[in-house]
């Protein structure tokens, strides 16, 4: 499957050398909307303009680590599902019930995955004698030595929205069935319902090929 990543609402930063060490960090500094990177996967070889009807879940799959935890419908998660609907009415396509045979499926995710790590701070020691002097306990000219590295270990949990469109007109006998288009947001504030049309829209803004034939 070719496909074509791009990515809008993704901060380009640039950094002075000059700049001085009391200024703002510019990345811990970021909005929500300022965090958030769109990205969208297509079968370039699809027709979608052949494709007429579709159905999406009337629920939201939480993924977590890889496993489905459940299915769930709250207001944030309605707010996404209305939006797509809104998306693929304006491109021309009508919304079915899955027993209809739609032409195409669609369903919307909640991926969570966890990460952790162990990150070493050999030099950190290294500073000490900044804030205590040997001086102190009455050994001038010494430095402070320990033997050892320091370590911690790290933590994080990363949230991101999916949406997936399958093609179920071509459904093979193979038991397979193909994925056409994805969408992926990633960053801050994701799952807000007063954001969460306009995130959606962002992903079908940057794929006009989403469209129904007129014929």
């Amino acid at each position: 499957m070719k496909t074509l990543l791009n990515h809008l609402a993704a901060p380009v930063i640039a950094a002075s050398a000059l700049l001085s060490s009391c200024a703002k960090d510019p990345v811990k500094n970021l909005t929500d909307e300022e965090s958030r990177i769109y990205i969208t996967n297509y079968d370039s070889t699809a027709s979608f303009g052949s494709f007429k009807t579709y159905s999406i879940s009337d629920s939201v799959a939480v993924v977590s680590d890889g496993a489905l935890k459940k299915k769930s419908l709250n207001e944030t998660y309605a707010v996404f599902i209305q939006a797509v609907k809104d998306n693929m009415q304006q491109r021309g396509y009508q919304l079915v019930d899955k027993s209809a045979q739609p032409d195409i499926g669609i369903n919307i995710s909640e991926v969570v995955n966890s990460y952790t790590g162990v990150i070493s701070y050999p030099s950190y020691w290294g500073y000490y004698d900044a804030y205590w002097d040997p001086y102190y306990w009455g050994y001038g000219g010494y430095n402070y030595y320990f033997p050892y590295a320091s370590y911690a270990v790290y933590s994080i949990r990363e949230g991101a929205l999916s949406i997936d469109m399958v093609d179920l007109k071509d459904a093979g006998t193979d038991k397979q069935i193909k994925g056409i288009w994805n969408g992926l947001i990633r960053g801050s504030g994701i799952f807000d319902s007063k954001t969460a049309a306009s995130q959606v829209n962002a992903l079908f803004e940057q794929s006009p090929y989403i469209k129904a034939s007129a014929n």
